[in-house]
C-alpha cells in the first residue's frame, strides 16, 4: 500500500494543514498559522483560497515531492448539506455549495475546493472529503429549539470528534459503537458532543451560534439583548455576523485569538486574562453536564481533545468540574489529517465506496 500516496488538507478558522502520506506512513505534516491581521486582508473565508491553496503547493515544491504521484487529495469537509458519516467524492454540487455557503462560510468550505483544484492538475486524481462538518446524527427530540422556525442543526468537529473517540476505544480494547461517551473538540471553535454507541446524537452548533465560547467564537449570547443589539442600528448584519463567528470569545474580550498568549496574560497576573481563560473553561465543564443528561447519566469517558487542550491549566480546570460524571482523557491536538488519510486509504483498498454528494 505505499505505492498510494495522499494529500490529506484541513483548513481551520486560523490555520491550514496538510500531510503526505505513502500508505498508512506520514511523510510530511505541517501547520501554517495565520494571523488575525493576515486573515482580514480577505473580505470572507472562500476569498482565502487562492492564498491557502497556494501555500500548500509552493510547500509541496520546496519539500521535493512529486506531485503528480499523489492520486488520493482528501480535504475536510465545509458547510453543505448534512450527510450521515462517511467518505464522500467532490463533485461539481459540492464545490458549488462550498462556495456559495448554501449553509454558511467557514473555512472548512476551503477543503473541497482546495482538493478538487490540485486534483484536477494531476491527470488520473481524484478528491475527496470525509466526515464533514455537517454529519447529522442527532436525535429527533435534540433537533427542537422552542420555536419551529428555527430547527437545531448539526455542525461540528465530526472527524477529529470521531476519530479521537475511536482512538480512545482501541485504546481500551472496546468497540467505538458499544461506548457512551462525551467528546469536548477545544480549538478556534469548541464543539461538545454526546457519543451514544456510534453516533453523536446530540452536539452544540459550534459554528452558528451555541455552546461555550471559544477564542473566536461567541457561543450562546443572551438571546434578548442579541435582538435590541441587531435592531440598534449600531451595527450591520456582518459585523454582527462577526461578532458571533471571528471576532467573538477571546477576540473579543482579549483583542487575540491565540490563546497561548491568553494564558501567558494570565499567568503574567492579567486579571481579566485569567477571569476570560476560566469562563471558557467554565462554559465547556458545563456543556459536558449537559451532554451526560443527554446519555441519562451512562457515561463511559469524557474525552478532551483539539488544541487549547494542550493547555494544562485548561483542561485541570475543565477535569476538576466533570471527574464526577466519569473519567476524563486528555489527547490534545487533533488527529484530522491521519482521519482523512485513512479514509482515502479506506477508498484506495476497496475497502469502502465513496458516497455521492446528494443534488
Amino acid at each position: 500500500m505505499s505505492d498510494i500516496q495522499i494529500l490529506a488538507i484541513n483548513p481551520g478558522s486560523t490555520s491550514t494543514k496538510f500531510a503526505v502520506y505513502f500508505g498508512s506512513e506520514c511523510k510530511l505534516k505541517k501547520t501554517l498559522r495565520h494571523s488575525i491581521e493576515e486573515l482580514s486582508l480577505y473580505e470572507n473565508v472562500i476569498d482565502q483560497f487562492e492564498f491557502r491553496k497556494g501555500l500548500i503547493i509552493d510547500s509541496l515544491v520546496e519539500e521535493g515531492f512529486d506531485v503528480d504521484k499523489i492520486k488520493y487529495i482528501i480535504g475536510r469537509g465545509g458547510l453543505t448539506y448534512s450527510l450521515k458519516s462517511g467518505v464522500y467524492l467532490v463533485n461539481n454540487r459540492m464545490i458549488e455549495h462550498a462556495r456559495s455557503g448554501i449553509y454558511g462560510q467557514h473555512a472548512s468550505n476551503l477543503g473541497p475546493l482546495i482538493a478538487d483544484y490540485i486534483a484536477l492538475q494531476i491527470p488520473g486524481a481524484r478528491a475527496y472529503v470525509a466526515d464533514p462538518v455537517v454529519v447529522d446524527e442527532l436525535e429527533e427530540i435534540a433537533r427542537f429549539s422552542g420555536h419551529p422556525a428555527l430547527e437545531r442543526r448539526s455542525i461540528f468537529h465530526a472527524l477529529n470528534q470521531k476519530a479521537t473517540a475511536r482512538i480512545h476505544a482501541r485504546k481500551i480494547g472496546r468497540k467505538y459503537e458499544k461506548l457512551n461517551l462525551i467528546v469536548a473538540h477545544l480549538g478556534g471553535g469548541i464543539s461538545v458532543g454526546a457519543h451514544r454507541k456510534g453516533r453523536v446524537v446530540d452536539v452544540n452548533n459550534a459554528l452558528d451560534g451555541e455552546g461555550p465560547f471559544s477564542p473566536e467564537r461567541s457561543g450562546t449570547l443572551p438571546a434578548g439583548q442579541l435582538i435590541d443589539l441587531c435592531f440598534s442600528k449600531k451595527y450591520g448584519r456582518d459585523e454582527v455576523r462577526r461578532m458571533v463567528l471571528g471576532e467573538g470569545g477571546y477576540v473579543a474580550y482579549l483583542g487575540t485569538n491565540d490563546a497561548m498568549e491568553v494564558e501567558k496574560r494570565a499567568q503574567d497576573g492579567d486579571e481579566l486574562a485569567v477571569k476570560v481563560q476560566d469562563a471558557l473553561g467554565y462554559q465547556v465543564a458545563k456543556a459536558i453536564g449537559e451532554m451526560a443528561v443527554v446519555l441519562d447519566g451512562y457515561v463511559d469517558a469524557v474525552i478532551l481533545t483539539g488544541g487549547l487542550a494542550y493547555s494544562e491549566y485548561l483542561t485541570k480546570y475543565i477535569t476538576a468540574k466533570v471527574e464526577f460524571i466519569a473519567a476524563v482523557h486528555v489527547y490534545p491536538g487533533e488527529d484530522e489529517l491521519e482521519a482523512l488519510a485513512m479514509n482515502a486509504l479506506r477508498v484506495a483498498s476497496g475497502e469502502v465506496e465513496p458516497l455521492r454528494y446528494p443534488n
